[in-house]
């Protein structure tokens, strides 16, 4: 018997003879290798878990025992068929999970077994190579469902004939088919809310008008259009995942909807109403061609207009991510009053225009990183633009400059990411009769701006007092190769908030930079650096991960492990360093260090004569002469020193002999004493 806690509860785990953990009315029989059903188990069994066994056949007396049965799973076995009166003593079943079988094999029967369950709600028939045939057949008498899976399977094509009598049906699962079309399969289901068709080969989705649908995920196909029926009917559409698709333009949504969330993500999508070359696209349409059977008809529609006429106000995330676009429409975020997330990196766009009229008071999430920004735009006028900003990604551009006190109008910014833009920081204010040297960006006085990432600016010389006013927790400015000047005295406004502090490739050598006054750090990354010895201003912080690769570091202190950052220490990275195997007394005291870990532990080194040696597993050899060498250098000095003292102590003996004479009457006729020879 075993005890377990559960919620507020001790819950009591016994075994069955079969191997099975028993708890309450639960039977776990998960990976016991089971060939068939066992029959011991509590009649009273209302949830039986058979995941990952050998059974083939659920026969006609498998679950006679349990009549109480509500949940049956029976995942990654071998299941090739259902008897027909398999559920017969278990008619209340809820729930069914048959996923990863081989129910292909016979399938019509299996059907049969499961018409006899009036109650069933939820059925998983994922991974048992079923085309949409069979698929039709399996469901055919199960009116009660209300969740289904049909995953991972090989249905190609789905017409109005495999879902005809699931009226109750809520949630419908077909990922990963090999579906490339869809022929009103899913008119009959009237009470459908989320439909996930993600991973086939869909091309296109046109005349989408399932109103009732709340959550539609169409990602990982192969579409180029989305068209929503030409309706004002209102369509509870909340969640339309379009991402990792063909999109050429951007998707003819309903007129009316509740749609929040719309993942356009690693499309090839662009706007066309005008052309790089200045060329207007504005009054051109396009004609869709629709065929149904024998009838043909043409659709004209102008892209724009669609646009325009499509309800936006509730949405709150647009993600348009990987895509190709160059500029945003005039008044294309109009239409999103209520907007939070705006995610248009791995772009094509050139310049951002900011405006206190347009309709991002409620951003909190603004993502351009990864376009070809040279520009941020703000009028000159505005003082209200993006107030409730928090996180700003500009991050792989082309900027030089952002607007003068872009940041004294975002009030709640924390997050910014400028690296991988040619920017500097300005200094502190200007001394009078001097003018500060632009261009620069200044975010001194931003009380808010807690993490900052400068990686890659090709900061030079940082001086005076950047980041004056600020109380940033985290702060990279990695591959900045000129932006260290020997000390870190620029940096002593964030001596008491900076937590996290990234130094990576800046040139880093002096070992007298001091790191002592930045008591609050717990995060630092001074890999890829030049430092031959082991900055001593680190023993008194209290870190809890130090990056040290790719230094030129040959030891660390011997007494690391007891200063106030060894015993601190969690994590701490050391390869790439040529250590001397020689002198790995510190790796020695680093691995007793409880709690401490060493993630790259694997590919520390360190040298001996000419070889590379794992400092785990030193040859005995080398052992031995590391031992001699360290252990008799102190009688090796004494031997070498000691011919130089005798030297000198008999040339000291024979000078005093040979002048012995002339000292004592030297004495003598100062002291004024006489003394007999």
């Amino acid at each position: 018997l075993a005890v377990g806690w559960g919620s507020k509860e001790i819950t009591a785990w016994a075994t069955s003879p079969g191997g099975c953990k028993l708890v309450q009315n639960t039977a776990d029989c998960t990976g016991r290798w089971l060939r068939s059903v066992p029959g011991n188990l509590r009649d009273d069994t209302d949830e039986l878990l058979l995941d990952d066994n050998t059974i083939q056949v659920l026969g006609n007396a498998s679950l006679l025992s349990y009549h109480q049965l509500r949940h049956l799973s029976l995942p990654k076995n071998r299941l090739e068929l259902i008897e027909p009166g398999a559920f017969l003593s278990s008619q209340g079943l809820h729930v069914l999970s048959l996923a990863d079988n081989l129910l292909f094999t016979n399938y019509s029967l299996t059907a049969a077994a499961l018409s006899a369950l009036p109650a069933l709600r939820t059925l998983d028939l994922a991974g048992n190579r079923l085309t949409e045939d069979m698929v039709s057949v399996l469901i055919w008498n199960l009116s009660s469902l209300e969740s289904l899976s049909v995953a991972r399977n090989i249905i190609m094509r789905l017409d109005s004939s495999v879902f005809t009598n699931l009226t109750q049906l809520l949630e419908l699962n077909l990922e990963k088919n090999y579906i490339f079309e869809i022929d009103r399969a899913f008119e009959g289901l009237q009470k459908l809310q989320r439909l996930n068709i993600a991973y086939n080969y869909l091309p296109c989705v046109a005349e989408f008008g399932l109103t009732q649908l709340r959550v539609l995920n169409v990602s990982n196909n192969v579409i180029e259009w989305f068209l929503a029926l030409e309706s004002d009917d209102l369509f509870e559409l909340e969640v339309l995942d379009l991402s990792h698709n063909h999109l050429l333009f951007f998707p003819v949504l309903p007129r009316q909807s509740r749609l929040h969330s719309l993942l356009l993500k690693d499309n090839r999508m662009s706007f066309y109403q005008r052309l790089p070359n200045g060329t207007s696209l504005a009054d051109v349409t396009v004609q869709f061609l629709l065929i149904d059977g024998n009838s043909t008809n043409v659709t004209t529609v102008s892209l724009w207009d669609e646009i325009c006429h499509s309800n936006l106000s509730s949405l709150r995330l647009l993600d348009m991510s990987q895509n190709q676009v160059w500029y945003l429409p005039e008044g294309f975020l109009t239409q999103m009053p209520s907007l939070t997330h705006l995610k248009l990196n791995q772009n094509c766009l050139e310049t951002f225009q900011l405006s206190e009229g347009d309709p991002l008071a409620m951003l909190t999430e603004l993502d351009l990183s990864q376009n070809r920004l040279t520009e941020l735009g703000v009028e000159k006028s505005a003082r209200n633009v993006l107030p409730n900003l928090q996180l700003f990604n500009l991050s792989t551009n082309r900027l030089q400059v952002l607007p003068p006190g872009i940041f004294t109008y975002t009030r709640k910014i924390t997050t910014v990411d400028l690296s991988r833009n040619w920017v500097d920081l300005c200094p502190q204010a200007a001394i009078a009769g001097k003018v500060e040297s632009p261009p620069c960006v200044d975010i001194r006085g931003v009380k808010t701006l807690t993490h900052l990432s400068l990686a890659g600016c090709g900061l030079r010389g940082l001086r005076r007092q950047p980041f004056q006013g600020t109380s940033l927790m985290h702060l990279d400015l990695s591959d900045n190769h000129q932006a260290l000047s020997g000390d870190l005295r620029w940096l002593q406004d964030l001596a008491l908030t900076l937590q996290v502090l990234s130094l990576r490739n800046t040139s880093l050598s002096s070992t007298t930079v001091d790191f002592s006054v930045f008591n609050s750090l717990v995060h630092l990354d001074i890999s890829e650096n030049s430092l031959t010895v082991f900055p001593v201003s680190l023993g008194v912080l209290k870190l809890r991960s130090l990056d040290l690769r790719d230094n030129c570091l040959t030891a660390l202190p011997p007494d690391v492990a007891q200063t106030p950052l060894g015993r601190s220490l969690r994590e701490v990275y050391l390869s790439r360093n040529p250590y001397n195997c020689c002198t790995l007394g510190w790796w020695d005291s680093l691995q007793q260090v409880e709690g401490l870990h060493v993630p790259d532990g694997h590919r520390v080194t360190c040298s001996y004569a000419s070889s590379t040696l794992n400092p785990r597993a030193l040859p005995e050899h080398v052992l031995q002469s590391c031992h001699w060498r360290t252990a008799n250098l102190t009688l090796l000095y004494l031997v070498l020193a000691l011919p130089t003292c005798l030297t000198l102590l008999v040339a000291f003996a024979v000078i005093f002999l040979t002048l012995k004479q002339k000292l004592l009457k030297m004495v003598k006729s100062r002291c004024g004493v006489s003394s007999p020879y």
